[in-house]
């Protein structure tokens, strides 16, 4: 029977490159002259830096703008709140999200049941979603309708098999 996976990973090499390309245009842009604007990554999470809350603002648009960019989506992101620090400085921490929740799980799986396809069957497997059909056309229109439904993770879908 033909099959998909539904999962959200991030290209980690992609956030790395969208985070140099912003922090080097931040020392050079003039509006952040002086501010000591700076982004920090780590595998689950990014942290912005800046002089004041509205540098710090102004970093994480810069931020989207590269990652858009480079084609991450936007749904990764999850910003905390902007934090002030000591000596009037700004601190905001940006998670990453990657994998699919079970409660994301739980939505797909309502969703591909609510499309009203009788072949269509999926499964929660760890943090991927499995759907399985008879017919490849039924993968491609749920494939179709999940790409236009309003879930906050960002989905990709792998291991198309007949």
């Amino acid at each position: 029977m033909p099959s998909f996976d539904v999962v959200s990973e991030i290209d980690h090499q992609e956030v790395r490159n969208a985070v140099d390309q912003a922090n080097r245009e931040a020392t050079t842009r003039f509006d952040f002259k002086g501010t000591d604007a700076k982004i920090e990554v780590t595998d689950k999470e990014l942290t912005l830096s800046a002089s004041t809350e509205d540098r710090c603002k102004a970093l994480y648009q810069l931020l989207e703008e590269k990652m858009v960019k480079r084609s991450v989506s936007l749904k990764t992101l999850d910003p905390g709140k902007i934090e002030v620090a000591s000596h009037n400085s700004a601190r905001q921490k940006v998670a990453l999200k990657a994998g699919i929740t079970q409660e994301v799980g739980k939505k797909i799986n309502k969703l591909i049941k609510e499309m009203g396809a009788k072949n269509i069957t999926s499964s929660i497997q760890g943090d991927q979603v499995r759907i399985t059909g008879k017919q490849r056309d039924d993968l491609q229109q749920a494939i179709a309708m999940l790409k236009e439904s309003d879930i906050e993770t960002p989905l990709q879908f792998t291991n198309f098999r007949d």
